[in-house]
Formats: structure tokens, sequence, C-alpha cells
């Protein structure tokens, strides 16, 4: 996990790290409090931690990294900014769940219509995910490119209703989505940075619900 954003708190061997130049360090957390062990079911005993520093391919950021892998020679400095870009595409799924889809605005307050809710986006995502890999099976990319998932949400809101109702057309239906979805593509660079701007999140207000 990442853990060098101490501006809101966060763990003091992290920001006595961050003031260091090492690169690495085997640190020991603090015992949780009662409240968190009963909440997060987590060890009630102080936990021993390696921090390891990131640092981002134009070198511009530097990121710290908490592992429980203590072992430097099976898991080397080295291998872990890798490790840590490629969860970028699990932080987009979220990202989809939550904005894209709404995750949090639910509706209804009841515990069986958030789970209903839940399970219906997380359905949803996947078959934005199986529809993308089946564009692209049709469709095969050009060299460099990628689907671009917010646009497929897109063109899969404006069929699954006909579809679900109008069996008899649905594959002409997905068909022209797939196309839909193939043709929106972006460029994708190695390497290349893009910080998002600092703004609020779009959560919006219960009494707005979704169709």
């Amino acid at each position: 996990m990442r853990v060098d954003q101490t501006d809101k708190g966060g763990f003091e061997c992290v920001r006595k790290f961050l003031r260091s130049e090492d690169v690495e360090a085997i640190v020991t957390l603090n015992a949780p409090d009662q409240r968190d062990i009963a909440d997060y079911d987590c060890p009630a005993t102080p936990q021993e931690v390696r921090l390891v520093r990131s640092v981002s391919p134009d070198g511009s950021a530097s990121h710290v990294l908490m592992t429980n892998l203590l072992d430097s020679q099976a898991f080397p400095v080295a291998e872990f900014s890798e490790l840590y870009h490629q969860r970028w595409r699990i932080e987009e799924a979220f990202k989809r769940l939550k904005h894209r889809l709404n995750l949090e605005h639910v509706s209804g307050l009841s515990q069986l219509a958030v789970m209903q809710d839940f399970a219906a986006k997380v359905l949803c995502d996947n078959l934005q995910a199986l529809a993308c890999l089946a564009a692209v099976a049709d469709e095969p990319l050009r060299a460099g490119r990628r689907i671009n998932h917010g646009y497929a949400h897109t063109a899969l809101k404006r069929v699954l209703p006909p579809i679900l109702l109008l069996a008899a057309n649905a594959i002409s239906l997905l068909k022209e989505a797939f196309l839909l979805i193939a043709s929106s593509t972006y460029l994708h660079r190695d390497g290349v940075s893009k910080p998002r701007k600092p703004r609020d999140k779009p959560h919006k207000h219960l009494s707005n619900k979704p169709c």
C-alpha cells in the first residue's frame, strides 16, 4: 500500500523515512487500538513491515510503499515500482464502479437495497469488460491503442434494455455496440504520467436516484 500522503496524519515511521535518504527500511507499527481490532479484525500486536521508496520513471515524484514482503533478496526494491504501477488497473476499476456506475449512490437505504445495487453494478462492470474483450476480438486495435472503458459503459447502457426486452435483435444490437466500443480508443504511451487535478468527489444527493 502507498503511505507517503501523511498531510492528514499517517505513520510517524513513514514521516521519518521520508526525511531520510534510505531506499528501504524495516519498521514496527504500533499495535492497533481496541476499536480497530474489533472493526477490522486486525492483529492485536505490533506488526513489522517494510518501507520501500519508489521513484517515478522521470524522477519527478517519490512514493513510499508499505509491504509485508520483508525479504530484500527475494523481493528487491527495484521490482516494487513496476508492481505498484500494475495496481493502477485495480484503481481504474474502483473509479469506474464509484463514478461511472455511481456505486455509492444507492436506490435505497435498506441492507437489501444496498446489496442489490452493489451486485448489479459489479455485474454491469463485468459485462463491460467482457464486451471490450469481444470488441477487440472482432476489431483488433492498432499498435499503442487501448479501449476507452469509460465510453464502453455509455455504449452498453444504450443497448442493454433493448437486448433484455427484444431478444430477437440481441445479436445485431451487440455487434453494433462492439463496433462503437472498438472505435473509441486512446493512445497509450509507456512512462507518461498524467497527475489528476485535485477536486471534490462527484457524489450525488440521494434524492437524485438513477434510472
